[in-house]
């Protein structure tokens, strides 16, 4: 490309997230017809079309999906070189993107946010709950930080040892599981043990991107397995249902404590040994030396881990 400009680049990146010419303008304060000008500059320079109308908005062509991680790439690098070494929270006004596991909302928000609005009141935080793609947009640098569940036992494929080498991680807090049934569920008049707790149909909630979990890891191992009728991809959800049926929902502990008081359910010990899971923060190491992400990683990691 002749005589590329580059400053066109902020606006495409805009675009690919918007998808749409008047919100784009909106949030760069240009005028839609200096959007669409500039847009056409962009199919010129790359020699496509770059978006397609649609009745819901623009859609991205595969050349505009393509160069949507190299952009922002070379977006977060120019920035990370004009970026102050020194950070002042109470003067910024970053946004951070955030994704994670739908459990570890109520375990890292309500401790770190207060802290967070306190020191730095201009800063937002754009959160997503954890998907299937989060941890390729952790390691393309679309995702400023993530907070996931991974395992310690040896015995389970979703072991700490095998995230990617280009991520850090720090771990903020160790989780077990635990069973949640019904309020007068005809097992509590049972002795509790893993034959009883195979002896009935399951719930399960997959989530953060992980549909095979630990306990299921296990009991391949014994050629055992659960009997599951229902997959869900939300706790309220499932947790409503396990309240009205007989079916055995598996939750990480300390998620289900802070969910207990608002259902009719009774906790059970999980009826199989396994090694506490963890909760760990994520980030690219892109990110290590940047003072302001530096700032946040830290007011994370000491506000969950002092609550334990």
């Amino acid at each position: 490309m002749k005589a590329f400009d580059f400053n066109l680049l902020p606006l495409l990146e805009v675009l690919l997230e918007e998808q749409s010419v008047t919100a784009t303008a909106e949030r760069l304060h240009l005028s839609q017809s200096a959007v669409s000008k500039q847009l056409n500059k962009l199919r010129e320079s790359f020699d496509d079309q770059l978006f397609e109308r649609t009745a819901h908005g623009l859609r991205p062509t595969p050349k505009a999906k393509q160069l949507g991680p190299e952009i922002r790439q070379i977006l977060s690098q120019v920035s990370s070189l004009t970026r102050p070494s020194d950070f002042e929270p109470s003067k910024s006004h970053r946004r951070f993107r955030l994704e994670l596991v739908e459990t570890a909302y109520s375990l890292t928000y309500p401790r770190f946010m207060p802290k967070l609005l306190k020191q730095a009141p201009k800063i937002t935080i754009d959160s997503q709950t954890w998907h299937n793609e989060s941890m390729e947009r952790l390691l393309r640098c679309d995702t400023d930080l993530g907070i996931a569940c991974r395992e310690w036992d040896e015995r389970s494929l979703q072991h700490v040892n095998n995230l990617p080498s280009a991520l850090r991680y720090v771990e903020l807090t160790r989780d077990i599981s635990l069973c949640l049934v019904r309020e007068g569920h005809p097992l509590l008049n049972e002795e509790w043990n893993l034959n009883t707790f195979l002896k009935y149909r399951h719930l399960q909630v997959t989530f953060g991107g992980i549909s095979h979990w630990l306990l299921d890891d296990v009991l391949q191992i014994k050629h055992l397995k659960r009997d599951i009728a229902v997959n869900l991809t939300d706790f309220n959800s499932a947790m409503q249902l396990c309240e009205q049926s007989d079916l055995i929902l598996c939750s990480p502990a300390k998620y289900a404590k802070e969910m207990m008081g608002q259902y009719k359910l009774v906790s059970l010990p999980a009826p199989t040994q396994m090694v506490p899971g963890t909760y760990l923060l994520l980030w690219h190491k892109h990110y290590d030396l940047d003072p302001s992400h530096r700032w946040l990683r830290e007011l994370i990691i000491d506000s969950v881990q002092e609550q334990g």
